[in-house]
């Protein structure tokens, strides 16, 4: 089944791979200087355009509620009175933490959006899905895997070993395959859907795969939780590769249940296994 999508943030990581994925039948939305928007008949539109989460805290809290929120209202409002069928609004497994108070700007922006979106009435035949990634990956990925591998790859060894955690990842392949499902499947109730691949792996597995993927044995350091914690205090105020948000996404517990998606999909696991998946994100780093 081949359905017109329209996708909003398509150079972005998971816009140039759920293109290729979806293959000919997408059209970019270039939301800075395309006005008004359109959206064809029986499409469907898939928004990922979104200011991401800066750890380095350089940008205006406002930023994330421009981009984040009111752009989402415009693009959700005009398929509202479109006649595309189907819209998939890429959130963050973060947005459940909006709701609390002294929480990000980013969690909070995105919170804000899926509210809306919530809250407005939708006409019958169309449907609705919330996605709520959590850390997503995959080959050409930039972000904190990427600080892993840098210190596995130039350092040999890994200082956070102290720390045993657990988290959930899904790869990008994965994620495009929920979405062009959901496009595809109308049988699929509207709603909010966390999305994760099935297994859960802490940051030591990844430092290990990272090693394997170098071919390099990588000595795992158990420098004291507490001297870890001060240094990442200190990288909050110079500029150091550690800080306390780094820290925290690096070893944090955050596991998220994939049963339900799987469940709505009618599907017994996704495509790509978590250690499948990461294999191949980590040897693209090594081929960079």
């Amino acid at each position: 089944m081949s359905i017109l999508t329209h996708i909003t943030g398509i150079t972005g990581f998971i816009g140039q791979n759920l293109s290729q994925y979806l293959g000919e039948h997408v059209v970019g939305v270039n939301l800075r200087n395309q006005d008004p928007l359109v959206f064809e008949k029986g499409s469907a539109v898939v928004h990922l355009a979104g200011k991401a989460h800066d750890v380095k805290k350089t940008s205006a809290n406002s930023e994330y509620f421009v981009v984040n929120t009111e752009l989402t209202k415009k693009v959700f409002d005009t398929f509202l009175v479109s006649e595309a069928h189907v819209f998939v609004f890429m959130s963050t497994v973060k947005a459940l933490e909006g709701k609390e108070i002294g929480v990000s700007a980013y969690s909070q922006s995105k919170y804000q959006a899926e509210e809306y979106i919530l809250a407005q009435k939708v006409s019958p035949g169309k449907r609705v899905y919330i996605l709520r990634p959590v850390m997503v990956h995959g080959p050409g990925n930039k972000g904190n895997l990427n600080l892993l591998f840098g210190v596995v790859k130039r350092l040999g060894i890994w200082p956070l070993a102290a720390f045993e955690n657990k988290r959930s990842f899904v790869s990008v392949e994965n994620l495009c395959f929920v979405v062009k499902a959901l496009i595809e499947n109308e049988n699929v109730a509207s709603g909010v859907y966390e999305v994760a691949d099935e297994e859960a792996l802490s940051t030591n597995q990844l430092v290990a795969l990272a090693g394997e993927a170098l071919q390099k044995k990588v000595a795992f350091w158990k420098i004291p939780k507490g001297l870890v914690h001060l240094l990442a205090k200190l990288g909050d105020v110079l500029p150091l590769p550690l800080n306390s948000e780094r820290l925290e996404k690096l070893t944090e517990n955050a596991i998220i249940d994939a049963s339900p998606i799987l469940k709505a999909l009618g599907i017994k696991s996704l495509p790509l296994r978590t250690l499948e998946g990461f294999k191949k994100t980590f040897d693209s780093f090594v081929h960079e």
